[in-house]
């Protein structure tokens, strides 16, 4: 089990990496471009969710992985977990029930490692 858990981590970890730098570093002009639902948020709003997605992701693997501070990992997959509420939320008042998915599956994958990492799974 212990494993599956951190096959899951990884890729969680992976997933925001990919999502929080696509957030965090392009200019606004070019997020517009990619995803229409950022024209909805102020540039620093966005900047802002990216950084925390990096964060999430820094902190879903390092702190396990090390030892130090081992509780910021069920913590970071918890605020994952809100983010990806959040962003479920936000779709469906845009009716955009397509995009849901994705955020649906994420929140999945963050609860379960914060109830696995809290409970029996704690390193």
């Amino acid at each position: 089990m212990d494993a599956f858990l951190w096959a899951v981590q990884g890729t969680l970890a992976a997933i925001f990496v990919v999502a929080g730098a696509r957030q965090a570093i392009p200019p606004r002009s070019t997020l517009i471009s990619r995803m229409p639902w950022t024209a909805d948020f102020p540039g620093a709003a966005i900047r802002l969710i990216g950084i925390a997605e990096l964060a999430g992701a820094a902190g879903l693997v390092l702190p396990a992985a090390t030892g130090v501070v081992p509780i910021l990992t069920p913590l970071a997959a918890t605020g994952l977990a809100l983010v990806m509420t959040l962003a479920a939320i936000f779709h469906a008042r845009r009716h955009e029930y397509a995009a849901i998915a994705l955020p649906v599956v994420l929140f999945a994958a963050a609860a379960f490692t914060a109830w696995a990492r809290f409970g029996p799974y704690t390193p």
